[in-house]
């Protein structure tokens, strides 16, 4: 286990240095480019779906779901140092005045409520509720939650495939693109195993 951390530890560190020497732009980002503003918010957006991860393996026994949350909270939370170093490595900061999404198009974007910053994100009151909760009642509803944040999350990496500059940034934003919709459709079957299905 220590040695696949480590490995993935060395292989983050070597994509966030790749950046410095990547062929897509040579051009260091500025703070308002696509670049920082995707590295800003899928950092704040990933750190959410790393919580709620980790709230549903405290609530259920069940092994798959004790998997799958804690592969999309390693998975998220490497990403996530990925996305913060490479602000780091451009010497940009990692907040913003603007709101979130405004790289996109979408600072107006409205919120679901506090704590929803960016769509697909829950609220305040929706972790607070997955906290209370146990069981197949924990299970569907954080699939439930994490369905929509996944949907929230693909539509902000495809804007970064089309907007960002950075190369490897571009590549790792197509990636996420792809592994989350996989864990969707994973989802949408655990989901219909518990007699539930994704909210609309």
């Amino acid at each position: 286990m220590a040695v696949a951390v480590a490995g993935v530890l060395v292989a983050a560190g070597a994509i966030t240095y790749a950046v410095a020497e990547d062929g897509g732009s040579a051009d260091t980002p500025t703070a308002d480019s696509a670049d920082a503003g995707f590295a800003r918010d899928m950092a704040v957006h990933h750190q959410q779906a790393v919580e709620m991860s980790y709230i549903v393996r405290d609530r259920t026994k069940d092994e798959e779901i004790r998997r799958l949350a804690y592969d999309i909270a390693q998975t998220q939370a490497n990403q996530r140092g990925m996305l913060l170093g490479w602000l780091d490595l451009w010497g940009l900061p990692k907040v913003s005045s603007k709101p979130p999404m405004t790289w996109m198009g979408m600072g107006d974007a409205p919120s679901a409520g506090d704590g929803s910053l960016m769509p697909g994100m829950a609220t305040n009151d929706e972790l607070k509720k997955l906290n209370t909760l146990s069981g197949k009642q924990a299970e569907v509803f954080y699939l439930q939650l994490m369905t929509d944040h996944h949907k929230g999350g693909i539509h902000m990496a495809e804007g970064c495939v089309e907007k960002c500059t950075v190369g490897v940034e571009k590549r790792l934003a197509q990636g996420m693109v792809d592994a989350q919709q996989s864990e969707i459709d994973l989802m949408a079957g655990l989901l219909k195993e518990r007699g539930a299905k994704a909210r609309p």
